[in-house]
């Protein structure tokens, strides 16, 4: 039994050690992107990234795990010829994966994905970017790099004795294999990353503004693999009309020029935090008629900036913050945030701000940073100062079932809100408005609308408390949810669903204001960066809608099953499934446009 827990032992160690060298090579053959690199660069990268590797390591020992247990029962030879060859496959695909990554990398500038695969249809123009030398070089390194590999799974299967020769009682073999039945459910943990709401993914070892590094973190196997599921995060191309169609329809409806913008605010540098407010739609405020849920809310809408019709993209929170962030469209069945190749070419409000007004920027969020690969969205998208839950103690992180407690976490809100030094921009995704609507305090019998008057409180708290603060005078406070939610009678097909409150507050605000424009949470990046005077042509799809420039006012929502629309005729939404308009009178073709040109543009990030 210790001889098998042993090779057990030894060729897992020696998977997790072969991808930590790994990096190091690969930090080393491409390090051009940083130029200084130095050894606590490279300790970062093997600390931050060797959860994945760990959690990668373990796919390829469930084969040696399960074959050893067979070899409790059924000894001879056939164990150390099935693992040569075991070992042999994975030893080339590693060193295949290992190789491409550090060849590709310097031209793509990410890292190995099932992308290069469509590149093995035209290899003779692939080849042709390359020397012959380069080619051979390439070939030499991966024949060496296979053999290294394979010699060290060879001497993990180093044994004793003979396995033919050795016996054993029956009583001691069926210990042996409950203890490794017990081990499996650990595994399987360990493949999956953990017992939190978020599995194993790339965005997990992101941890570096400077994206070289990030990258050198993530296993490059892991990334291929990953790349290769055919789930939301895979994209899809819609195709409803030519897109010469598709463009005409487009044309002036999406700009990026603003013409004589309102002015809204009187400064340009103002300290700027967004709160996105989870779930929190207009069900819930003054727009379904109530006042009661959340009057905190509906009292800042007065003394503020309100764009009273506002709708969210999406219905998802990981859409909704590429959406609001990056002003980029959302999608049925694709969740561009799971999409670390596409998400790093996006722009965002954070990068804008860092880079053209020297802002410093942070994200807080109570919950698992790395759920949807939130986290490499973040950083790629220029937050260079991350705080979630792993940084709370252990009775803060579990004191919801999502993570932190909303009046926790906006208790570290004031307290950055106080202390950063400005200019600042302060991205905040509120948690406790969700199922299972685990909340502290019962204002309501009604658990989903108790939730949401908890979360105004906390609203109101820190706003009344930051007001008082001498940081006021220059600050921005935008509040919006992520999405709307399905309540009883208001689901999909209802308008209210996704109406939501945007509401801009702050001494940095000139005067209370309602813009009655239709618009979508996509506009916020535009709207707000003219504001401040700075350019948002690279935000395709976002619009200042106090521009005169904003001439078709329309708001477009997605969801798994189709997509609505609201503009001048109304609130209209047609079925993907049926392909049909199942209510309203709008003109459906507009739709189809936008979802059909964001899909290509999605493809050409």
């Amino acid at each position: 039994m210790a001889e098998r827990l042993g090779f057990l032992i030894r060729t897992y160690l020696w998977t997790v050690l072969v991808f930590c060298i790994a990096k190091v090579v690969f930090m080393l053959a491409c390090h051009d992107a940083t130029p200084v690199l130095t050894a606590a660069d490279m300790w970062q990268v093997l600390y931050h990234g060797i959860s994945l590797d760990l959690s990668t390591a373990l796919y390829f020992f469930i084969l040696p795990f399960l074959l050893t247990i067979v070899s409790v029962w059924l000894s001879g030879k056939w164990f150390k010829r099935v693992l040569y060859v075991y070992f042999l496959l994975i030893s080339i695909a590693f060193a295949l994966a290992f190789v491409a990554d550090a060849s590709l990398y310097p031209f793509w500038g990410f890292k190995l994905d099932a992308s290069c695969l469509g590149y093995l249809e035209t290899p003779n123009e692939a080849a042709a970017s390359v020397t012959t030398a380069y080619i051979v070089w390439r070939i030499a390194a991966f024949l060496i790099i296979t053999l290294l590999i394979f010699s060290g799974y060879m001497n993990t299967l180093r044994t004793s004795r003979d396995r033919q020769k050795r016996t054993g009682r029956i009583a001691t073999k069926v210990k042996e294999t409950i203890l490794y039945i017990i081990f499996i459910p650990l595994i399987i943990i360990g493949i999956r990353g953990g017992l939190d709401e978020s599995t194993t993914n790339i965005g997990q070892v992101y941890f570096s503004p400077n994206q070289f590094l990030n990258h050198s973190a993530v296993n490059p196997v892991f990334s291929f693999l990953a790349s290769l599921e055919g789930t939301a995060s895979k994209n899809t191309s819609y195709d409803f009309m030519s897109d010469a169609e598709c463009r005409r329809i487009i044309n002036g409806i999406y700009s990026t020029e603003s013409i004589d913008t309102d002015t809204l605010l009187n400064t340009q540098t103002p300290n700027i935090i967004v709160i996105l407010m989870e779930s929190c739609g207009g069900q819930f405020t003054e727009i379904s008629g109530r006042d009661d849920i959340t009057p905190c809310l509906n009292s800042l809408a007065k003394e503020g900036i309100y764009f009273t019709n506002c709708y969210a993209n999406s219905w998802r929170t990981d859409r909704g913050t590429v959406c609001t962030y990056s002003g980029y469209p959302s999608f049925p069945t694709m969740s561009v945030m799971k999409m670390p190749a596409k998400t790093r070419n996006l722009p965002c409000i954070a990068k804008t701000l860092r880079d053209e007004r020297g802002y410093s920027t942070h994200y807080l969020y109570g919950g698992d940073i790395n759920f949807t690969k939130m986290r490499s969205y973040l950083v790629a998208g220029g937050f260079e100062n991350l705080k979630w839950k792993a940084d709370y103690e252990a009775s803060k992180q579990s004191s919801a079932k999502w993570g932190v407690r909303d009046d926790i976490t906006f208790e570290t809100l004031y307290q950055m809100s106080t202390s950063l030094k400005s200019p600042y921009l302060i991205g905040y995704s509120t948690l406790s408005s969700h199922e299972p609507w685990d909340v502290p305090i019962h204002h309501f019998d009604d658990e989903v609308l108790n939730a949401f008057y908890y979360l105004d409180q906390c609203i109101g708290n820190y706003v009344a408390r930051l007001k008082k603060s001498p940081v006021w005078k220059n600050t921005l406070v935008i509040l919006l949810p992520d999405h709307g939610i399905r309540h009883k009678e208001i689901d999909d097909l209802h308008p209210l669903k996704n109406h939501i409150p945007m509401i801009w507050i702050g001494g940095a605000v000139k005067e209370p204001r309602r813009i009655e424009a239709i618009c979508n949470q996509t506009d916020l990046p535009a709207t707000l960066l003219a504001q401040l005077m700075l350019n948002h042509d690279a935000y395709t799809f976002s619009r200042d809608v106090l521009s005169k420039s904003y001439k078709y006012p329309l708001a477009i929502n997605t969801v798994t099953e189709g997509f609505s629309t609201v503009d001048s005729t109304g609130f209209t939404f047609y079925d993907l499934n049926s392909h049909k308009k199942v209510k309203g009178s709008g003109d459906i073709n507009i739709g189809k446009a936008i979802l059909q040109a964001a899909s290509r543009d999605l493809d050409k990030r």
